[in-house]
């Protein structure tokens, strides 16, 4: 679910988490301007570790790996694309903390790193005076659990997959949502997406684009064996279980992943339990385009 909020009375910010994609040496000219420019306004800038070392004036400030500082700043400025934001995403949620992220991108304009260059002191100001639009993003809390022991919990702001191996042919899965049998695809894998999610993997796959603002769940199956097998969409509320089902006269391999870099194999009675996590990503908005501009943008979606 997103909503845009009033931030004007949260607590004051004095320190600025600065994270780059790894190796954006571009940045590096960016890096120093904006901790000149947060240090003249008696902000504290705070580079990750990596960051850091993308610019000489790095070792003029405190620097510290994306863990703490997702524990330590007020603020999250992320320079890069949306791999690089939801990167951050689930450190800060894994850290409880409900702090502003504001994501500029460098190349291409992104979905979640939706400011662009041009965009970003004056973004930034708008945030440290609470008087930017923040929006809500929806994240779930994703664990697996072998038998009755959760043996992985992952928290991500696009989607968990639950897919087939390299030598694996079509898998069966079993979906749940609550107590509710959903469906038994026979599929390459299936795809447990947020609205946020639903322009990532979700939309590749054939799944519908779903507004941020919806409260939902959407399940998609990838690739599946009959067209009889589509997308649903269905309630946030709902815990969502993914079960293989491997087949005893041949060989198979699942994985889960999430956000498309955590992940592992899922063994035998496996269970992938899905649901909406505690508390959301706090988003800032470019204040100059809508969702439905970024998406004409990005997919020239609805053009000719």
């Amino acid at each position: 679910m997103t909503h845009v909020v009033d931030d004007s009375r949260r607590r004051e910010a004095t320190r600025v988490g600065i994270v780059a994609k790894q190796h954006l040496h571009q940045a590096a000219a960016l890096l120093d301007e904006l901790a000149s420019w947060l240090t003249a306004r008696g902000l504290e800038p705070v580079f990750e570790t990596h960051t850091a070392g993308l610019t000489p004036a790095g070792a003029r400030y405190r620097a510290c790996t994306r863990e703490e500082l997702a524990h330590g700043v007020d603020v999250v400025v992320v320079l890069g694309g949306d791999g690089t934001l939801l990167g951050m995403a689930d450190r800060i949620a894994a850290a409880g903390r409900s702090i502003p992220v504001l994501g500029v991108n460098f190349g291409s304009l992104g979905f979640l790193t939706e400011v662009t260059l041009p965009e970003l002191f004056p973004s930034i100001e708008a945030v440290v005076a609470g008087t930017a639009q923040i929006e809500e993003r929806m994240m779930l809390r994703c664990r697996v659990v072998r038998g009755a022991v959760p043996v992985a919990e992952f928290l991500v702001l696009n989607e968990a997959v639950i897919t087939r191996g390299a030598v694996s042919h079509i898998v069966d899965l079993s979906v749940w949502a609550n107590d509710e049998f959903v469906a038994r695809f026979k599929a390459d894998g299936v795809i447990v997406a947020t609205p946020t999610g639903s322009t990532a993997y979700n939309l590749s796959a054939g799944g519908p684009i779903v507004h941020p603002a919806v409260d939902a769940i959407v399940l998609t199956p990838i690739a599946p064996h009959t067209l009889t097998n589509r997308p649903v969409v269905i309630p946030a509320s709902a815990e969502v279980r993914v079960q293989p089902l491997p087949q005893d006269d041949q060989p198979q391999q699942f994985f889960a992943t999430f956000d498309g870099d955590n992940g592992l194999a899922l063994v035998r009675d496996d269970v992938v339990r899905v649901r909406r996590a505690e508390a959301p990503l706090r988003l800032v908005r470019a204040a100059t385009r809508s969702y439905f501009e970024v998406l004409r943008q990005k997919l020239k979606w609805a053009e000719r």
